[in-house]
């Protein structure tokens, strides 16, 4: 069952988004390795020929320390910037001279999470994200580490949940996360005895499994790819976790051997406009709402109404994204509010008709109207 499977995930990924860690890329001094990196680019040159293919790529830091001769990756912001700025030219150099060799070239992107935040600029990425792909260039992204603050919510978190969202970007069907480790094991790897679970139909059920370990490198743990392959399953994705340290590993997954861990997707391909609204944008405010919305709003499509809310939180406007939320306060969906936070809190728990009266006028009976909410149940 478990081969029958990979041939199908193999046989309908045209587009594969293929994200790459620090530690695949670098010597066991820490340091980036050209002999890796080429390594790598001719497999992905070798799958691109029959299909799609978008690289996110980590190393950027590791890159700068060599550059700058650190042995030590630096802890404050300010220095981790300026190391990164450095180590990105030297990256992307890298990639550049390897891809030459195959008749293709690198073209860097870098994101802040305000760029997929922002529609019009989501959507910008994107075309220019499918247009390389039509000119065979190898779409080279990471995360603009030289801007982004996560105290500012320009941030990624890593690069596994941004390989994530370009996944979703693009609608690709495949997401293949290539760390340092094989996939992932039933029990901590070191363990003896420890297998790698060939294939994942809930994520729920394997959770438990995952431990991770401190690296003085790299941001992400298996922690991280399990929430990146939540992101990915729940649009109707597929992902694959799998050594980067094996030799033509991409081109054996297509060839669909039976390496690493298999999340497979879950229920129905979401639309782009929901993956956006429920699985990119980053929620401004949060509208708590009682049992009843909650099962309007989730079980039967309905639009969230100004009665069924009881709290407001954040300072949010007209058009921002808002995380709705059950009476214990966990996350359920996702919306853009029709409403500013200061006229939701002055109609919470009224009925659409008495929203003229407290306001003044009445521009919309829904709080968020379902045409503009995706549940998110299954990703948080």
């Amino acid at each position: 069952m478990s081969a029958l499977l990979r041939q199908e995930v193999a046989l309908l990924s045209d587009t594969v988004v293929v994200k790459v860690g620090t530690r695949v890329l670098t010597d066991d001094a820490g340091r980036l390795s050209e002999v890796r990196i080429a390594a790598l680019t001719g497999d992905l040159c070798s799958v691109a020929e029959k299909r799609r293919v978008v690289l996110v790529s980590s190393g950027a830091v590791a890159a700068g320390m060599g550059r700058l001769g650190l042995d030590k990756r630096p802890t404050d912001l300010a220095h981790l910037q300026a190391v990164a700025a450095v180590g990105q030219s030297r990256l992307v150099e890298t990639y550049e001279r390897a891809l030459r060799t195959h008749g293709r070239h690198a073209a860097q992107i870098l994101l802040t999470a305000e760029d997929v935040n922002d529609r019009t600029r989501y959507l910008n990425v994107r075309n220019t994200i499918l247009t390389l792909l039509e000119l065979r260039a190898l779409p080279i992204i990471n995360e603009n580490d030289t801007v982004s603050v996560s105290e500012l919510l320009t941030t990624f978190g890593d690069n596994d949940h941004l390989a994530a969202i370009v996944c979703n970007l693009i609608r690709a069907p495949l997401l293949v996360i290539l760390s340092d480790v094989a996939g992932l094991y039933d029990a901590h790897p070191s363990t003896p005895g420890a297998k790698i679970i060939a294939s994942v139909t809930r994520i729920d059920d394997v959770a438990s499994a995952v431990q991770d370990g401190p690296s003085h490198l790299s941001k992400g743990g298996m922690a991280s790819k399990l929430r990146a392959a939540r992101l990915v399953t729940a649009a109707g994705g597929s992902t694959i976790v799998a050594s980067g340290r094996e030799p033509n590993v991409l081109s054996r997954l297509m060839a669909a051997e039976e390496l690493g861990t298999l999340f497979l997707a879950q229920g129905k391909t979401v639309t782009p406009w929901k993956r956006w609204i429920g699985m990119t944008v980053r929620p401004r405010g949060k509208l708590l709402i009682d049992a009843g919305a909650r099962t309007a709003v989730e079980r039967t499509g309905r639009s969230l109404l100004a009665i069924g809310v009881i709290a407001v939180e954040g300072d949010f406007v007209k058009g921002d994204a808002v995380a709705i939320c059950g009476p214990d306060g966990a996350e359920f969906a996702r919306g853009l509010s029709n409403y500013a936070a200061d006229d939701v809190r002055r109609i919470k728990g009224l009925r659409s008709q008495q929203i003229a009266d407290a306001l003044g006028h009445c521009p919309y009976e829904e709080v968020v109207h379902r045409d503009n909410l995706a549940v998110v149940s299954d990703v948080r």
